[in-house]
């Protein structure tokens, strides 16, 4: 009995958590990047961009 229960406790416990982690809302909203281009060329970034959009230092 207690073999099965430390088997079944963290696959229920990891089921929860895939269960939560999929159905939030924020996973279907995916963030536009400036220059972002898709495909296997891609331009390398002259300076790398804060959160604002602004070239960092």
């Amino acid at each position: 009995m207690i073999d099965i229960f430390t088997v079944v406790l963290p696959h229920v416990l990891m089921a929860i958590a895939v269960w939560r982690l999929l159905h939030r809302d924020d996973l279907d909203q995916e963030p536009t990047l400036p220059g972002f281009r898709r495909g296997p060329l891609r331009r390398k970034a002259k300076a790398p961009l804060r959160g604002d959009g602004t070239p960092g230092a």
